[in-house]
């Protein structure tokens, strides 16, 4: 009987052991696949916002620059021409995408260069917030493992000032994430962001060569 009883017992705890460890291991699992999703799914958030940005910032250059040639080079007058000519097959083309280039610039500043240089100035802060904000989200993963761990989440969401509490979940996390950027972005507000960085060099975060081999690119 008492060999009966042992094997009984031996049993249970096998049982029980193994119903902890799945659950543990799920519960990891499950913590797992939710830092991958805040990582990822905020770097891609802002990486959108960093594509319009880029691209906004470009057109504002392009056409500063085609106004001030135009402020430099005035037409002279057209020379008398004694003989036919026939412009080079090239330059036609390159006289045609500059006038085309303008007409575009002239349509979206039809203030000329004073409407552009405000532009400029503040597509190139808009950038320069978006491809921040991506170098903090950079430097709160620590390992370079592209996906936080419940330290590093807790640091980058008290940095920026969100609550932090495990019991809200990640999606709460992710949208508290997202929608910070979005104001910071709209704010223009990099004071508050450079303040953010700064609490995570306070406690030990780093750019790291990963990082800045992956914002790199992400400035392509």
């Amino acid at each position: 009987m008492r060999t009966r009883s042992v094997h009984r017992h031996g049993a249970a705890w096998i049982l029980f052991f193994a119903i902890t460890v799945g659950l543990t291991s799920s519960a990891a699992a499950a913590t797992r696949l939710n830092a991958i999703d805040i990582f990822a799914q905020l770097t891609q958030h802002i990486k959108r916002q960093a594509d319009t940005d880029k691209q906004a910032f470009a057109t504002a250059s392009q056409c500063m620059n085609w106004f001030y040639k135009q402020q430099r080079h005035k037409p002279a007058p057209p020379a008398v021409q004694n003989i036919a000519w026939s412009m080079a097959p090239s330059s036609a083309l390159t006289a045609v995408e500059s006038e085309a280039e303008g007409a575009d610039c002239r349509r979206r500043y039809p203030d000329g260069l004073d409407g552009v240089r405000t532009d400029f100035q503040r597509t190139q802060a808009l950038l320069s917030l978006s491809l921040t904000f991506y170098e903090f989200a950079l430097v709160g993963d620590g390992d370079d493992n592209s996906l936080y761990s419940a330290r590093e989440l807790h640091d980058i969401l008290v940095a920026l000032n969100l609550a932090a509490e495990p019991s809200l979940g990640a999606d709460a996390h992710l949208r508290s994430l997202t929608s910070q950027f979005d104001a910071l972005h709209e704010a223009r507000g990099m004071e508050a962001l450079m303040a953010g960085m700064g609490k995570l060099y306070d406690q030990g975060y780093r750019v790291t060569t990963a990082d800045k081999a992956h914002l790199n690119r992400v400035m392509e």
